[in-house]
């Protein structure tokens, strides 16, 4: 309408009540077509997409689409929030009726366009084994969606990357043999940060909480530095040290006592276990999730992340619980695989050359996150 008023002469006359050019006849014919050529904007495609979901019923306050203030500090459960159950509430039923993933945020770095897309569904939903091939099906939904986009590479975050719900990715490898999109899981940098995570001098760890792809990463490479790494579960012992040589699978031991300072957890610790750790324990999480800190006299490290540079652009709110402009390990690995053009994937069983991952991710500007700075 407005476009018109200037570029038609004897029509659209009033700019702010166009009702009275409807009436006496004065609206330009063109003016509705004109409206929906406007709409028919070309999607600016981005190069990276990171494919997230929400954790809880209540964490959609802290989405940029939530309160800015909340938005822009790290995600903790807030009881004041209870008192806005009924909007709550709304999100779920939305939540659920709603299937497909929605974008969250838009970003720029270097020659990058980024973005974060967001499936619509709670940490609980990824917990139902009766709702595995669902929430797959949207996961894959994305995938797709970006394949057809030109997405360079889709990097899967939280719970996607379940190697119980589809084997970190795998299964839409095997099932897609032609995506040009390339999928990552982040191991390898997210090694490799938990890695630089351990004190120097350290001469000892102790493993627990689940075990999965990346634990195992770990501890072969604290065996291969010749670092004692202590399990507790005697069947994950025998079966990780058939994958070392002699010398390496020497370092890995099978221990019953909770007697080391530094502890490598993952999900599913338990806080029993945690209660066994002696004082002035530390705790680093190698899991997409912190465990809860039930401990005052121990030091808890966050989990794999990285401090993004200046120069990435319109990084306003917090990604979960990470600091303010701090990004999760995975998430960074998408970027940097991106501007490295790495031709590959990383997802299944396969991961990408751990110190490869960790030099190119400084040589971007991307800086590790001390525990000072947390």
């Amino acid at each position: 309408f407005h476009s018109l008023h200037h570029t038609q002469f004897r029509t659209n006359y009033s700019l702010f009540m166009p009702i009275y050019d409807y009436i006496y006849g004065a609206m330009d014919e063109s003016t509705n077509a004109t409206y929906e050529t406007s709409l028919q904007k070309v999607e600016d495609s981005p190069d990276v997409v990171h494919l997230t979901h929400m954790t809880t019923p209540e964490s959609i306050y802290h989405l940029r689409l939530g309160f800015a203030s909340l938005a822009s500090r790290p995600y903790s459960p807030k009881q004041y929030l209870w008192i806005m159950w009924p909007l709550t509430l709304v999100s779920v039923v939305w939540t659920w009726i709603n299937g497909h993933f929605f974008v969250l945020e838009r970003n720029a770095f270097k020659k990058l366009k980024l973005q974060s897309w967001v499936i619509p569904r709670y940490n609980v939903h990824y917990r139902l084994p009766w709702r595995t091939e669902a929430i797959n099906a949207l996961i894959e939904e994305a995938i797709l969606d970006a394949n057809q986009k030109g997405v360079k590479v889709l990097t899967l975050g939280l719970l996607n990357q379940g190697e119980k719900l589809n084997g970190h990715g795998e299964l839409f490898i095997q099932k897609h043999r032609d995506l040009r999109t390339k999928l990552v899981d982040g191991s390898s940098l997210a090694v490799a940060v938990v890695l630089r995570s351990i004190p120097k001098g350290t001469s000892q760890v102790l493993l627990r909480g689940n075990l999965n792809k990346l634990a195992c990463a770990i501890a072969h490479a604290l065996c291969a530095r010749g670092i004692q790494v202590n399990v507790a579960s005697k069947d994950e012992h025998e079966k990780r040290k058939r994958s070392l040589n002699g010398k390496e699978g020497g370092n890995l031991i099978h221990s019953r006592t909770f007697s080391q300072k530094i502890w490598l957890v993952g999900d599913e610790l338990a806080e029993e276990e945690q209660k066994k750790a002696p004082k002035g324990t530390l705790f680093i999480p190698f899991s997409q999730f912190p465990p809860k800190q039930i401990r005052k006299d121990c030091l808890y490290h966050g989990t794999p992340a990285m401090i993004a540079p200046k120069s990435f652009n319109n990084l306003d709110s917090c990604e979960n619980w990470l600091p303010r402009r701090v990004m999760s390990a995975w998430r960074v690995a998408g970027i940097v695989h991106a501007l490295e053009g790495w031709n590959v994937n990383e997802c299944g069983s396969m991961m990408f050359d751990i110190e490869k991952a960790w030099e190119a991710s400084l040589q971007h500007g991307f800086r590790p996150l001390v525990l000072s700075a947390m």
